[in-house]
């Protein structure tokens, strides 16, 4: 699932389109809300996660991307990815659910998989003291990756934003 963003009225042919998929959106339009609260409503604030063809009017958008540029001219965006990335860092793993945090999936689709008997890797036999037994949602390992960690942020993705907001005319999410 994407977030289809289109410009109203654009200016340029970046102005045109914008789309990011839910991953991506989610950590960027939290951010916008964060930094646009002026110009971002409440009800657009949360609208905003939803492809219902919520939107800004032109003048809106353009403030909304000054209002990005400036965060990104500053070095508060930097700053931001920086803490929010570390702050994913930070989270616990989690336990894997295909392999019941054993490592090694031996449901029926794990053994037609060969998954019980495959060789680990070098780097996975150290991590867990055996050298086979494998899960293909953990690697091996029993945990994943805390589910916040597939909301990526960076600040490229947000210069591309505030470029189209600006150059948008005002815009619709589909």
């Amino acid at each position: 699932m994407g977030m289809d963003v289109y410009g109203s009225d654009p200016t340029t042919e970046h102005g045109v389109y914008f789309r990011n998929n839910v991953w991506w959106w989610r950590p960027l339009w939290e951010y916008a809300i964060t930094v646009g609260s002026e110009v971002i409503s409440e009800q657009l604030a949360e609208s905003g996660h939803y492809n219902d063809g919520s939107g800004l009017n032109a003048d809106q958008a353009k403030q909304l991307g000054e209002i990005l540029f400036i965060e990104l001219w500053e070095g508060r965006t930097l700053q931001y990815q920086s803490e929010y990335n570390q702050a994913i860092a930070s989270l616990e793993r989690q336990p894997c659910n295909l392999c019941s945090e054993t490592g090694i999936r031996t449901d029926s689709l794990g053994v037609e998989m060969g998954q019980p008997t495959k060789e680990l890797s070098p780097e996975v036999q150290i991590l867990t003291g055996r050298t086979h037994g494998w899960c293909n949602g953990c690697n091996g390992v029993g945990t994943v990756e805390h589910f916040a960690a597939h909301y990526p942020f960076s600040v490229e993705n947000v210069a591309n934003f505030a470029q189209f907001c600006i150059e948008s005319g005002g815009f619709k999410i589909c």
